[in-house]
């Protein structure tokens, strides 16, 4: 028999927070690693067959420049655009469209017959790419209780960087035996299932329906299949969020006096973490092929550094609960940029290059992974899925940067030890703009008021 709870105003977050993490919790974190990793997955893709495209189409390498780059710009733009939809209409509705969409495209990809063909069909994937994974994380982040709140976002996460992994690794086996165009089509397939599933167990964010005040029938409905408890007496229901806000929209919160310079630094930080990761997912192939790996070979250790980023994404989720959020991630980064001009002054074997590869993974994808658990944490609930998202959209012009700069280093015909060196760099600005966002909050240039508590 289910329990009851015995009262008429009730406290959602409040409620989750005391409450043990349920099997449906699980489920929700299941989705949302799975949303992210098909994520993962279709982003770096491109880079995996881009030797591929070379070799069948006759393509200069630099000429690859715009297609790597193209689903980052739809990345950028759908992720601008997402984050208010979804603090409009919900998280599930932007998610289970997301995905559809990019699954339908990433499957039209694998069609295409041109470069310039397939740079407008990566731009279209990207639009859904960059809807979904900030409302998945935002999704999470609303259905966990604070306690566990990082570790549970950054698993999430997590989903990132092993799809792309796993991305290479089935490309190391699906391009020699079936083409280029078969990563694409798996790429297509499975979102499209995907979001059929999500349609079906997914529910809407609690938190949501509360501050959108949606009907008291809705709220109990989602909490009684979570906790298998009856609300039946419970009439409202409330949100422990700051009473006031600087502004009514969600972009309004985002870019208001409080929230300005604390948005404006984690942007500073995404960018520059991306700008690292996207030229090493979509260039590192290349670069290694360069200094004399074959292509299944080189498709293989670059899978190395996305491999490395799940655990470095949990230890950082678990440290980020046990300490100061952005003294972890800013150390992470930190770490990263040392371990990135340790890559490139390596002479050894291909065995501990590719080791050095993975750990260099472990901090730097396991940073990057704890930025949008950082970013939710920090934003109210009504601008919470505009705020992560904005991070991320606006980021992804260090993932195009990356991508173009990649090109142009390869025109240049840099060694691998330059341009090692030179990513080090953009590793300790990202560490030196949460250290602002820290003590800009320290010392009161924003209202100290947590937005999840």
């Amino acid at each position: 028999m289910n329990k009851t709870v015995e009262a008429t105003t009730l406290d959602v977050q409040s409620y989750i927070d005391d409450q043990r993490f349920m099997p449906f919790q699980w489920l929700i974190v299941l989705l949302g690693f799975l949303i992210v990793a098909v994520d993962g997955f279709d982003t770096a893709a491109i880079g995996y067959i881009a030797p591929s495209l070379v070799q069948e189409w006759g393509v200069p390498k630099a000429m690859l420049g715009p297609v790597l780059s193209a689903a980052l710009f739809g990345l950028a733009i759908g992720g601008l655009a997402g984050g208010p939809v979804a603090d409009r209409l919900g998280r599930k509705l932007v998610l289970v469209v997301s995905v559809f969409f990019f699954g339908v495209w990433s499957l039209v990809s694998a069609y295409a017959t041109s470069l310039e063909s397939l740079t407008v069909f990566r731009f279209l994937t990207g639009l859904g790419l960059g809807a979904a994974m900030p409302n998945a994380v935002t999704l999470m982040a609303e259905f966990s209780p604070k306690r566990i709140r990082s570790v549970l976002v950054n698993t999430v996460f997590c989903g990132m960087p092993l799809g792309a992994s796993a991305g290479g690794f089935l490309a190391s086996w699906l391009i020699p035996a079936y083409g280029w165009r078969a990563v694409l089509i798996v790429g297509g397939l499975t979102p499209l299932v995907l979001s059929v599933i999500l349609l079906v167990l997914l529910p809407e964010s609690v938190r949501f329906l509360v501050a959108r005040k949606q009907p008291a029938e809705k709220i109990r409905k989602i909490l009684r299949r979570i906790f298998n408890v009856t609300f039946e007496t419970v009439t409202t229901f409330t949100s422990s969020e700051p009473p006031h806000a600087d502004a009514k929209s969600a972009v309004g919160v985002v870019l208001s006096k409080s929230y300005r310079l604390g948005s404006g630094m984690l942007w500073t930080a995404y960018f520059f973490g991306l700008l690292i990761i996207y030229l090493l997912i979509n260039w590192m192939p290349l670069i290694l092929k360069d200094a004399g790996f074959s292509v299944e070979r080189a498709a293989f250790v670059s899978a190395l550094f996305t491999l490395g980023g799940g655990i470095g994404a949990l230890i950082s989720g678990w440290m980020m609960g046990k300490f100061n959020s952005n003294k972890v991630v800013a150390s992470a980064f930190v770490l990263s940029g040392v371990l990135i001009f340790v890559v490139g002054q390596s002479t050894g074997s291909a065995f501990w290059l590719g080791m050095l590869i993975f750990i260099m993974g472990i901090a730097m994808n396991g940073a990057q992974s704890s930025m949008p658990s950082l970013a939710a944490e920090f934003y109210p609930t009504h601008g919470r899925a505009t705020g992560v998202a904005w991070m991320m959209g606006v980021g992804r012009l260090g993932g195009i940067s990356g991508a173009l700069i990649g090109a142009e280093l390869m025109r240049r015909q840099l060694g691998f030890d330059q341009i090692f060196t030179l990513l080090a760099f953009p590793a300790f600005l990202a560490a030196g703009a949460l250290m602002i966002k820290y003590l800009s909050i320290r010392f009161g240039t924003r209202t100290q008021v947590p937005a999840l508590p």
